[in-house]
């Protein structure tokens, strides 16, 4: 058996940095629709440019560059408008840095799996940790082609790298290959162009603490009156005084409208942004250009940080281990012991089909789980800390396209940062554990005795097992039992576990000498050689070498 690696220790999750809520720009007339396009299409372009700049400027970017940037826009927008693109830009630049560092890093990961399959001789026979040798001589060649075909994509990565050189594209990515396919992905080419120009605009506006409302650009009153600062080449569209815009219809925040009013009110920063959804109409699979807009429209703030709960106090009441499935999440209560307490619960999900239908399927079961972790009076939830981008390659798992289909359709960043925002408003911490041989240990150890002729505990109802006690600090193998002849009274009962610093906690007991056979004491109502007496009374004159825990119950 190969060593096993070093556990992380369980930490408390940190909570949500940012609020984030959005609502529906509901009855608009054609005149606002007008204007937010006009408005939406010229500072897209000018964010545009300035990306291209932006890009152009790679590692020599500095602040006063990005001062220099800012006072190109300002005459073709506004002072607060030209903030907004700059920053947008600035950070839509780091992102697609960090997009490309992870890239060369799964780039260097497949090619290191297939130098070491390349190395092993034709056949070999992989393991559970790693890999063997490729089956046939045709796939040798094949997978040494591929290797430089990914050493060429590697060395020109870390070119662009070192010469700070990103590739970006308004709109995405993917939006602009689909222009290529139009009929695989049943659309028009004005459908599809009408969508990747309503990508591509711009309508966000930074929060400013202390203005009107807390935002000067994009404002929003307390009774939902949005009006907008238009830009200078549009001004002539105002129908309200100093260039602004207001709509006709009123928003209002569902989720945290409270919370949003209070900072309205204060006039605390509040950030907005208005985006449309277009909904593409098809009749008989045959697509047509006739479509619909609707618009949105998000606001967001930041939070003050939370203070961290000790990770002791968080497990005072136990805990509920939740291990992530495909389909489903696995929970258990775990007391504070670590023994698992009530029945398992699942809660199911469907992680087929749009983004926002997936979102809404991980949100539905988080709720589930917290109002259950509620019910029980729980303060603590553990989950693995997750992260399956080492082991999304191909050349990871090889032909095992169910396999990396299966870990790359699972939302583990997703659900952890959803649960996170969404136990902080119920007073449940998150408790982040290392995922290692927590399904196998929990299917080793617990699998089979939590299994009763009324329950079938599945592996995932185990593996959650597992993971609250890793959050407690408990081992996960459980308490070994102890032998036959110590189950009597003779040496008392076991009932209290060892902590994790005492020397063999997972051993037998040892042998504690006592008589077995002889005369009973007077008056014990005993016979000689009553071996059964004998072992629940046993001599006094061995009572004083018998330790406190192991007192017989008679005494």
């Amino acid at each position: 058996m190969g060593e096993l690696r070093s556990l992380a220790q369980p930490f408390v999750a940190s909570g949500p940095s940012g609020v984030a809520v959005r609502t529906r720009l509901k009855q608009l007339t054609p005149d606002d629709e007008k204007v937010l396009r006009l408005v939406g299409a010229h500072l897209g372009s000018l964010a545009s440019k300035d990306l291209k700049a932006r890009c152009r400027d790679g590692l020599e970017h500095s602040a006063q560059a990005w001062a220099a940037r800012k006072r190109e826009l300002t005459p073709l927008s506004s002072s607060r408008w030209a903030g907004s693109i700059t920053k947008a830009t600035h950070d839509q630049w780091a992102l697609a840095r960090r997009g490309q560092s992870a890239h060369i890093h799964n780039l260097e990961a497949g090619i290191r799996t297939i130098e070491d399959r390349l190395s092993q001789p034709i056949g070999q026979k992989g393991t559970k940790k790693a890999p063997g040798g490729y089956r046939s001589q045709r796939e040798w060649h094949a997978k040494s082609r591929r290797l430089r075909v990914l050493q060429d994509r590697l060395a020109a990565a870390r070119a662009d790298r070192e010469a700070g050189i990103v590739h970006v594209v308004r709109g995405g990515k993917r939006l602009a290959r689909t222009r290529h396919h139009l009929e695989a992905a049943q659309l028009t080419e004005g459908a599809w162009r009408r969508g990747w120009e309503a990508e591509r605009w711009f309508l966000a506006a930074d929060g400013e603490s202390g203005k009107r409302y807390g935002n000067e650009t994009i404002r929003v009153s307390p009774d939902g009156e949005v009006s907008i600062k238009l830009p200078v080449p549009l001004a002539y569209l105002a129908n309200a005084p100093h260039g602004r815009y207001v709509l006709a219809c009123r928003v209002v925040f569902t989720h945290r409208g409270t919370d949003w009013a209070d900072r309205v009110a204060a006039n605390r920063a509040v950030a907005y942004r208005i985006l449309p959804h277009s909904r593409l109409r098809s009749s008989g699979g045959t697509p047509i250009d006739a479509g619909r807009d609707r618009w949105y429209l998000t606001a967001s703030w930041q939070l003050p940080p939370t203070p961290a709960v000790p990770i002791d106090a968080a497990l005072a009441h136990g805990v509920i281990g939740v291990d992530m499935n495909a389909d489903h999440l696995a929970a258990w209560r775990l007391d504070v012991h670590g023994n698992p307490t009530g029945s398992p619960r699942r809660f199911f999900y469907d992680l087929t089909g749009t983004a926002p239908h997936r979102d809404a399927q991980v949100r539905h079961a988080l709720t589930r789980l917290l109002h259950w972790a509620r019910t029980c009076g729980v303060k603590a939830i553990a989950v693995e800390d997750l992260d399956f981008a080492a082991e999304k390659t191909r050349e990871e798992h090889g032909r095992k396209r169910r396999f990396r289909q299966l870990i790359s359709g699972m939302p583990t960043g997703k659900l952890r940062a959803r649960l996170t925002s969404m136990a902080d408003q119920t007073g449940i911490a998150v408790i982040a554990i290392d995922p290692a041989y927590t399904s196998t240990w929990g299917a080793q150890h617990w699998q089979k005795p939590l299994t009763t002729k009324n329950r079938k505990t599945t592996r995932h109802d185990a593996a959650a097992v597992a993971i609250g006690r890793r959050a407690q600090g408990h081992p996960i193998r459980r308490r070994t039992a102890p032998p036959p002849q110590h189950r009597s009274d003779a040496v008392g009962h076991r009932t209290v576990q060892a902590g994790p610093g005492v020397p063999g906690r997972e051993g037998t007991r040892p042998h504690i000498p006592g008589p077995r056979t002889g005369c009973a004491p007077p008056g014990s109502g005993a016979k000689a050689g009553d071996q059964g007496a004998q072992h629940r009374l046993g001599h006094p004159a061995e009572h004083e070498s018998w330790p406190q825990d192991s007192l017989p119950l008679s005494l």
